[in-house]
């Protein structure tokens, strides 16, 4: 199944572990795979402690120090966004996560994050179950 996301900053990280659950459950599975894929090259989809808040935006950061946008990136000469395709291509474009008792199986802080690097936009995202 393909869903939206809507996101509102040019760099931000979305929580989607509730939304996918509900997409799970709908779709009446009790055991199996969830492949998630994000369909664009700017975002990406990884999972992290969703339990602080702080996280997110720690690891915006540091992706900022790692890959500042201000670099002269080649691709800046067609599309300022040079960097949001490197921060997407380090964290990825999909995840597999097991379903048990039809839910994700995950650990007790883990949660499944959008990651945005060129918003706003509206992206497109894969579930296959």
């Amino acid at each position: 199944m393909e869903f939206q996301i809507k996101t509102k900053k040019r760099e931000e990280i979305i929580d989607i572990t509730e939304l996918i659950n509900d997409k799970i459950k709908n779709s009446g599975c009790k055991n199996g795979i969830a492949h998630i894929c994000v369909l664009h090259t700017t975002a990406a989809i990884t999972i992290n402690e969703n339990e602080d808040p702080n996280v997110p935006q720690d690891l915006l950061n540091f992706l900022a120090k790692l890959v500042p946008k201000e670099e002269k990136w080649t691709h800046n000469k067609i599309d300022s966004n040079g960097d949001s395709h490197i921060k997407a291509s380090l964290i990825g474009n999909s995840i597999h996560i097991p379903i048990k008792n039809g839910e994700l199986h995950l650990g007790r802080y883990q949660g499944i994050m959008f990651c945005e690097f060129d918003g706003p936009r509206t992206r497109n995202v894969i579930l296959k179950i």
